[in-house]
């Protein structure tokens, strides 16, 4: 239920819902370094520079507060809106499903006096919370070995996989820096993932990718917030045929994008449109162009962060929020129409795309419709 599943996807998940954790720390502007190790024999050990797990005794509870992050669901930072003003890990049972996941689990805590330890087996401490020596560091370490009673599958964790996953979380937090090693081998191999530049970087990369030719020179990007909610969005254009689009909402990859992605294609519609109209690219009789037009050609990441985000489906791959469309709408007319109107040589590339790929969209509609009625005399 968790997890989406006890297979290969599942046991990437225990990964991410522990990275998603110390990200957490990196977007409340406490952590800013992250290593995700993976050890032999698929034992997976992350650790951050945060501020560490709370270790103090939770009043309801009687014990500490890191012990019940890791035995209790529902009771991460994120559940009762206490710890974090956006959170990626929603459900605030991340770190209790990976415990009860695991055949062993261990933690690490510093809170910059001392450093704490506890050990846990199938999801339940074989030890209590032990405190180990002075420490002026700061920060969480944890280890893990999925069960493999419950990943019957296959509890070997495939490199490439974690490693987009880990490069994506670099790109939307510019300046984290993400260290991944796998040490499974008799070479270690690994990456320093670190994007100052954050989603425009990310947008040059799936570019770069495609082996794609630009057609303007800079990434267009356009930022807003309001209140605790706030919105980036990078986007280039290239000289292929289909669109490419990330949207992801608190660090959250949206596979199914969601209400921030309907805003977004609904204000490019609109907004292109307009421009051409104005312009004289389209005239009086021209049919208005479509969104299928517009986004030919088009790389963007969108990237929002909330408090309170509603995720459609548990595994968390649509954003259900209903303000945040009129949000992005908003702050997307505001900011590209300025910007195309401050660069007319890129609003003309952009618009003459559009336009060839209506005229391609017309051309095949009607050599279909012939196709038809040839085929039915």
């Amino acid at each position: 239920m968790y997890i989406g599943s006890t297979g290969p996807q599942g046991l990437h998940h225990l990964v991410y819902e522990i990275v998603d954790n110390a990200i957490d720390e990196v977007m409340a502007g406490y952590c800013t370094k992250i290593l995700v190790d993976l050890l032999p024999g698929d034992i997976v050990r992350v650790k951050d520079n945060g501020r560490g797990i709370p270790v103090g005794i939770q009043p309801k509870l009687g014990i500490p507060a890191v012990t019940v992050v890791f035995t209790v669901l529902h009771a991460g930072g994120k559940f009762g809106g206490g710890g974090y003003k956006v959170s990626g890990g929603l459900h605030g049972v991340g770190a209790s499903v990976v415990n009860a996941l695991s055949e062993w689990l261990e933690v690490e805590v510093c809170d910059g006096h001392y450093r704490y330890y506890q050990r846990f087996e199938y999801g339940k401490p074989v030890c209590d919370l032990q405190r180990m020596e002075p420490t002026t560091e700061t920060g969480s370490q944890i280890a893990f070995k999925a069960d493999p009673q419950i990943f019957t599958e296959t509890t070997t964790y495939d490199y490439e996989v974690l490693l987009k996953r880990l490069r994506e979380q670099a790109f939307l937090n510019g300046g984290v820096n993400i260290t991944f090693t796998d040490q499974r081998g008799e070479q270690p191999v690994g990456e320093v993932l670190h994007y100052q530049g954050g989603i425009r970087s990310f947008v040059e990369h799936l570019n770069a990718k495609k082996h794609a030719n630009l057609l303007h020179e800079d990434v267009i990007y356009v930022s807003g917030k309001k209140d605790d909610t706030s919105c980036e969005i990078a986007m280039q254009y290239n000289d292929k045929y289909d669109e490419t689009i990330f949207s992801f909402a608190n660090n959250v990859r949206t596979m199914e994008g969601g209400t921030h992605e309907t805003g977004f294609k609904n204000a490019l519609t609109k907004i292109l449109n307009d421009y051409a109209r104005k312009f004289g690219y389209l005239k009086a009789d021209d049919k208005n162009l479509m969104g299928e037009d517009v986004r030919d050609g088009l790389c963007a990441v969108i990237n929002v962060k909330l408090p309170e985000a509603q995720f459609e489906g548990q595994t968390k791959s649509k954003l259900g929020n209903a303000d945040i469309r009129p949000f992005v709408e908003a702050l997307m007319t505001e900011r590209l129409t300025a910007y195309l109107e401050e660069n007319p040589a890129t609003g003309k590339i952009i618009i003459e795309k559009a336009l060839a790929a209506s005229r391609a969209r017309e051309a095949a509609k009607k050599a279909r419709e012939l196709t038809r009625r040839k085929t039915a005399l």
